[in-house]
């Protein structure tokens, strides 16, 4: 018998040494990552369902980005599916690059440009945005093939 307080409460003294929360202690949340500048969109609620509650961006920065871009260097083509939908903005995930920057992309099938952020990936297939997806018109479960562009200012 006196054996079995110690083994009680051993794992109770770990989760205090841990840091973990006991039975009844509420959980605290990590803050909402900041905005990187006064475009960014915010990040969907937590009760997102739909895909008007999951893309955050407003009218004007969809007409921004929507807007038609020249120039920038061809990094390549890839397919691309639909990235994570609680990131809100506009980017595209990648292997073309090492670091982030700004750039855009092109339908290949409709020639449509939106100018995202370059977000590197360690292989695999492009992912893209909710917002540039919706943008660029294409169905949210299709593949789509998009050419990637370097920015001129990047």
């Amino acid at each position: 018998m006196k054996y079995i307080l110690p083994l009680v409460t051993l794992p109770l003294m770990g989760c205090a040494q841990l840091g973990l929360p006991m039975q009844n202690e509420p959980v605290a949340t990590a803050p909402a990552p900041a905005a990187t500048d006064s475009t960014a969109a915010p990040p969907p609620p937590q009760a997102a369902r739909t895909v008007e509650q999951f893309d955050t961006t407003t009218a004007e920065q969809r007409a921004a980005a929507a807007a038609p871009a020249s120039g920038g260097a061809s990094l390549g083509t890839a397919v691309a599916s639909l990235g994570d939908p609680s990131q809100p903005g506009f980017w595209v995930e990648t292997d073309l690059v090492s670091a982030v920057g700004s750039g855009r992309i092109t339908l290949i099938a409709s020639g449509q440009s939106v100018e995202v952020e370059l977000r590197p990936i360690g292989g695999g297939s492009a992912r893209v945005s909710l917002a540039a997806w919706r943008l660029l018109e294409v169905p949210l479960t299709d593949l789509a093939e998009i050419e990637i562009f370097l920015g001129d200012s990047a």
